[in-house]
């Protein structure tokens, strides 16, 4: 019985393999000449079978070099590998094409295809972010290269979306530091770093309020868990976020949390001060064992 189905699957796989070598495209690209090859594959184009016109187009690339078909064979080639979604395959060809037909009537949309390929590749907000960097870069330079054309709305807003993704990313990047500063100085530092980079790149960022507070409770931390001698210089630099934090959202819901820990650097700051008066004190009263004897004149 079992030999029986193994016999009929291999029966049918043969039968699928005869069937499509006698297919009108296996003979095509068998035996078809070159031209009938191209005129082959602009048919599968127009029927949006992208497979098999990407197999024609790619074969014919190399022997149509300097015809007057060449041009379009490479720009319908790039955008068969687009429709099957291999975007960093067809940005690779739209390059190659505005860059090799630099006067081609279809320059201008091949660098628009270019850039709008490697959008659609980039990631999620939470991976690595260097095809979105890759990607804002290049529908920049076609916006300034065409700032007329019809596609100018459309990079400036893939533009804003990709600029969000990299924000996210940062912002995520800024909370992790902070959530992980419990464990040692280093992430303390790391977190207010990272916070402060944050607000350079995106100053209009909706994310700034609560990193503004988080800084102050990351330098508050970081003066907290360090040795004595830092302490007084970390404090102060807690209060002076305090500050900066109060100026610029003065009914943030984070103002009393902040308020706190204002309060408790200033109390820290004093005691700091007062011990080490003190022992600016005990100094002068103690004498010091290698400072020489006074020397006094015989009368």
């Amino acid at each position: 019985m079992q030999q029986r189905h193994i016999g009929k699957v291999l029966l049918g796989a043969w039968f699928v393999v005869l069937l499509s070598s006698c297919s009108p495209f296996s003979k095509l690209q068998k035996s078809g000449t070159d031209d009938e090859k191209y005129k082959g594959a602009i048919q599968y184009y127009k029927k949006s079978d992208w497979y098999r016109a990407g197999l024609l187009f790619e074969e014919l690339i190399p022997v149509l070099k300097g015809s007057t078909e060449s041009e379009m064979a490479q720009f319908y080639y790039a955008y068969t590998q687009y429709h099957q979604q291999q975007y960093l395959l067809s940005a690779t060809l739209f390059k190659k094409f505005y860059e090799t037909f630099a006067r081609s009537d279809y320059a201008q949309e091949a660098m628009y295809m270019y850039a709008f390929s490697l959008y659609k590749d980039t990631p999620a907000f939470n991976l690595d972010q260097s095809n979105t960097l890759t990607a804002t870069s290049a529908l920049q330079d076609f916006v300034n290269a065409y700032p007329e054309s019809q596609y100018k709305e459309e990079c400036t807003r893939m533009i804003l979306e990709l600029r969000k993704k990299l924000e996210r990313k940062a912002y995520e990047k800024a909370k992790l530091y902070y959530k992980t500063s419990g464990f040692n100085i280093a992430s303390y530092k790391s977190s207010v770093i990272a916070i402060e980079n944050f607000q350079k790149e995106f100053p209009d960022s909706e994310y700034n309020e609560e990193l503004a507070f988080l800084k102050v409770d990351a330098e508050f931390s970081l003066a907290q868990n360090s040795l004595e001698t830092k302490q007084k210089e970390r404090y102060q630099e807690a209060m002076n976020y305090h500050q900066l934090f109060v100026d610029k959202y003065p009914t943030s819901r984070f103002l009393k949390q902040s308020e706190k820990m204002y309060e408790t650097s200033q109390k820290e700051l004093d005691r700091l001060t007062k011990e080490e008066q003190a022992r600016e004190k005990e100094k002068l009263k103690t004498p010091d064992a290698n400072r020489p004897a006074k020397v006094t004149a015989a009368n």
